[in-house]
């Protein structure tokens, strides 16, 4: 049985993958810190390391250098948060396998390990030691072709179909373009579940036995966003150390997800509209057209007339992909939604935990029911997660909700506030009321926190439960700069 080390500062994480990679069938032991996990790497022979990236006493080159010191043939994989290329081809050069991205899918994490430790055995027995790796795991003398890390299909791609009005006026929609060919455009804040609504559409389309592909291009810069797209050759620029196969080909025959599509490049929409006129795509740095057959959808939590009216966005590309378009409500205007979908993960939640929780109690749903949930569907299933973690049987109660619910919870309007005399205008202005003492207790809470953690943006997310994305969408909307 092997032994696998988890580095991790977040204690969530550390129990998550623990107790999953346990069930199957692994050894495993855990270090909230990088310095921790060093020592325990000296004293135990681990088959493998499952590291954070940015821990709070070192980094994950840091621990990646000590752990091979100690023991070369180990295999490391690194956990970030950041998609960035350059922090994954550093760490391939010092010696780590592979890398994921947060936040985790079980399958892909056991996928990975599995992996790994078969070619790190393979190995052993046919030459007696381990060669060195470079990028996805291949030697240095093999001619390797990087293939993009592609979130597989997880339950919570599921889409819920709840009884409301709301729910099914989405689904009829999803319903009546999901055979068709159409191009999609998705509005809505983010977290409201856009990536699960395209998923739900290829999923009941023609094409639900290819590829799935989902890319976010909030997180791309402009050096990076033609070589994730279209695929770039070895050689091509300066780090791109092997052929890649970009996301369009890894999509073709099946239907690519695009989201915050409105922050590409410019010059990177010329080639997309290319792409969409042709389906042809040639990788940054090549000189061959390749053929693709792809369905594109799209999402945005802005308008994207307006975008291009401001000359963020082609206008020629905006009515390309503008065949068919679906405008998915938040969370807080879908009221009648809210208590269904907390059960959904929860019963999600208890079947990844072995758990049997009943439920929530009346004050959580009184909560749940008024909180203005800033950040949608994203945001409930991560309270409903920690909070399931936290309770050991019964229902949830407030005390396992996070303190920015518990803030929440003492603004809230009492009962006696209504009267029978001018009731609907008494609740339109609480309703008001409420929605701007959310959004001040956001305002202050964010500002709070940041002042805490010296404007870290990586340790203020993960204090707030909520990923660095929406992070840094809200320090937008707040104007929030570092000082």
């Amino acid at each position: 049985m092997n032994n696998i080390l988890i580095i991790d500062d977040d204690v969530d994480i550390c129990t998550l993958l623990s107790r999953y990679l346990t069930k199957k069938g692994f050894n495993t032991e855990v270090a909230h810190t990088g310095k921790t996990g060093v020592q325990m790497a000296t004293q135990k022979p681990f088959d493998l390391v499952l590291t954070d990236f940015r821990l709070g006493d070192l980094d994950g080159r840091e621990v990646l250098k000590k752990i091979k010191e100690i023991n070369p043939n180990i295999v490391v994989i690194i956990i970030t948060a950041y998609i960035d290329i350059k922090v994954a081809i550093d760490v391939v050069k010092l010696g780590a396998y592979d890398y994921l991205t947060k936040p985790l899918i079980p399958d892909e994490v056991l996928n990975l390990v599995t992996t790994a430790l078969s070619q790190k055995k393979s190995k052993t027995e046919n030459t007696g030691s381990i060669t060195p790796q470079t990028s996805a795991g291949k030697t240095d003398k093999e001619e390797v072709e990087i293939i993009p890390t592609i979130r597989s299909t997880r339950e919570d791609d599921e889409y819920m179909k709840s009884h409301s009005a709301e729910s099914k006026a989405i689904f009829k929609q999803i319903e009546v373009v999901a055979p068709t060919n159409y191009s999609v455009i998705l509005y809505g804040e983010s977290g409201t579940g856009k990536e699960v609504v395209a998923k739900a559409i290829h999923n009941l389309s023609k094409r639900k036995d290819m590829p799935f592909v989902p890319m976010d291009c909030g997180t791309l810069t402009k050096e990076l966003a033609g070589s994730e797209l279209f695929g770039h050759e070895k050689g091509a620029f300066t780090g791109a150390i092997a052929s890649k196969v970009g996301h369009f080909e890894l999509a073709n025959s099946g239907t690519i997800f695009l989201d915050e599509v409105a922050n590409l490049p410019y010059d990177v929409q010329v080639s997309l509209l290319r792409v969409i006129q042709e389906r042809k795509i040639k990788r940054v740095g090549g000189v061959k057209e390749i053929d693709v057959d792809v369905r594109i959808i799209i999402a945005s939590n802005e308008n994207l007339q307006d975008a291009y009216k401001k000359g963020r966005f082609r206008e020629d590309l905006y009515f390309r992909f503008n065949e068919f378009s679906i405008t998915i409500p938040p969370i807080r205007m879908r009221k009648n939604d809210i208590m269904d979908f907390a059960k959904f993960f929860l019963d999600k939640t208890n079947r990844e935990l072995g758990k049997n929780i009943e439920g929530f109690d009346e004050n959580v749903e009184s909560v749940f029911m008024n909180y203005s949930w800033p950040g949608n569907l994203r945001e409930m299933r991560n309270i409903v997660r920690r909070a399931a973690l936290l309770t050991v049987d019964g229902k949830i109660k407030t005390s396992a909700l996070p303190y920015e619910i518990e803030l929440y919870k003492d603004k809230m309007p009492s009962a006696n506030s209504y009267s029978a005399e001018g009731e609907h205008h008494k609740e339109h202005n609480i309703g008001s009321e409420l929605k701007s003492a959310a959004l001040e207790a956001e305002f202050e809470t964010i500002s709070r926190v940041l002042q805490q953690v010296n404007y870290n943006k990586s340790k203020a997310a993960k204090i707030m439960n909520i990923d660095r994305k929406t992070l840094y969408n809200k320090l937008r909307k707040y104007k929030l700069q570092d000082p």
